[in-house]
């Protein structure tokens, strides 16, 4: 009819199967023009009319929607589609308490009330109302035991709600009745999994995977939950029957190599870690499990290259800039342990270890009012710690201000007397002056 212009008869069942077809492969623009051809033909269809304002809801056209649905309702009062169009419209204008009163009164009007309870059971959802989504899911379950969508619905309220055992329990009830059910396991396995009750874990999650040998989500929590037993083995196995069902990810060849870790097969592990960055360059883990490794088997070198592909992906990682100023302290590139340092500050990251590291390597490099300054700061948030008092007293008596050198050191010595070899070690001068060691021996003899 559209191509030729011609005009053929159809009878309103074939309009509103046409309709729905092209509604639901998402031609739009077709199933409009299918509408206006129909209610031309058929220009009293109610059913029609409710597709028309179906395809104003999807086209956000909602007060066209709501003026069309007032004229269909004086029309039928009692059609349930007026109050699903009504209640979708008011959902999408976000008043969701008054879609649940209007979905809830569209269920005294049909007989096919599965469709409107899961989308009443959305609604709650958006209310962050999970009992009653839980409840209303759970008709929908109770209805058809093979709708899936409506049971992961149930066991995701159940873990808002952190009931976990409440969701061992409606599962186990669930599995009784339907234990073919490879979706029922997994989530079973799940709900174990975070309780830590691995041994139950694993026994639904194997149930899972025999029911459906390609169930990759199986295999994955599987072999998770074998490394939480320390089974790196038959993990890895696991690990790899997914990668035979699918494309490699990143993710998986990161646990194959953390497992391989764990088995101090470094070789292997480091091959994994290098696929995994393989398949997604963009991943940062991945280049950071590979400066770990490299890190703790005193590659500094590698262990350098790999930390900075994994910065230049994120750049405001505090942990990395950590790990940045380890390996260039192990190279003796000091001024880069500096900007280390300091980017950790600069992240908010104030730990008493980062200021401790920034002033020693400062100290080292003769930096030592910049060391000053940091040790001062660090004092505001750390009072009363030996390691500040004693780089103040070091770097006081350095820049020749022995009266607050004398000050900070014996307040060091109160806190912890033996924690000066910290002088030896970072201010030997300091240390063998004659004032001082007169003064370790003296504080010393007064408090035997």
């Amino acid at each position: 009819m559209l191509k030729t212009n011609a005009v053929y008869f159809f009878d309103l069942v074939e309009f509103e199967e046409i309709i729905i077809h092209y509604l639901d492969a998402g031609k739009h623009a077709l199933a409009k023009k299918a509408v206006k051809l129909g209610l031309q033909q058929h220009p009293a269809s109610v059913d029609l009319k409710l597709l028309q304002v179906e395809i104003y809801v999807f086209e956000d056209e909602l007060d066209k929607a709501s003026m069309l649905l007032k004229i269909i309702e004086r029309l039928e009062p009692n059609n349930d589609e007026v109050f699903i169009q009504k209640a979708t419209i008011s959902s999408k204008k976000g008043n969701h308490k008054e879609a649940i009163e209007l979905f809830k009164k569209a269920l005294t009007f049909t007989d096919d009330k599965v469709d409107v309870w899961s989308l009443l059971g959305m609604e709650y959802l958006y209310l962050d109302d999970f009992k009653n989504a839980r409840l209303t899911f759970a008709k929908c379950v109770h209805v058809d035991f093979e709708d899936y969508s409506a049971l992961y619905n149930v066991i995701y309220c159940f873990d808002m709600e952190k009931e976990h055992e409440e969701a061992i329990l409606y599962l186990n009830g669930y599995v009784d009745i339907n234990p073919y059910c490879e979706v029922a396991w997994h989530q079973l396995g799940r709900q174990y999994f975070i309780l830590e009750n691995y041994e139950k874990a694993l026994n639904a999650f194997d149930y899972a995977v025999i029911i459906d040998e390609s169930f990759i989500g199986g295999y994955l929590e599987k072999a998770k939950t074998l490394e939480q037993l320390e089974r790196y083995k038959e993990a890895i196995d696991n690990y790899l029957i997914t990668l035979e069902l699918d494309d490699a990810t990143a993710f998986v060849c990161i646990r194959v190599g953390e497992c391989y870790e764990k088995l101090e097969n470094f070789e292997q592990a480091i091959s994994f870690y290098k696929k995994a960055v393989h398949e997604d360059p963009l991943l940062d883990k991945g280049w950071m499990m590979l400066t770990n490794i490299y890190y703790q088997h005193e590659n500094y070198q590698k262990a350098s290259y790999y930390i900075s592909k994994a910065l230049k992906i994120e750049e405001d990682n505090v942990l990395y800039w950590r790990r940045y100023s380890e390996i260039n302290l192990k190279l003796n590139f000091y001024e880069e342990a500096v900007t280390g340092f300091e980017k950790c500050l600069g992240l908010n990251d104030d730990a008493l270890e980062i200021y401790i590291g920034l002033i020693d390597v400062l100290s080292f490099l003769g930096e030592f009012t910049d060391a000053l300054n940091a040790l001062i700061k660090a004092q505001r948030i750390y009072k009363d710690s030996a390691e500040i008092e004693y780089r103040l007293a070091g770097l006081f008596f350095i820049l020749n201000k022995e009266k607050y050198g004398y000050n900070h050191l014996i307040l060091g010595l109160k806190i912890d007397y033996d924690y000066n070899i910290v002088l030896k070690e970072l201010y030997p001068i300091v240390f063998e002056n004659e004032k001082v060691q007169k003064l370790l021996i003296d504080y010393k003899k007064a408090t035997e």
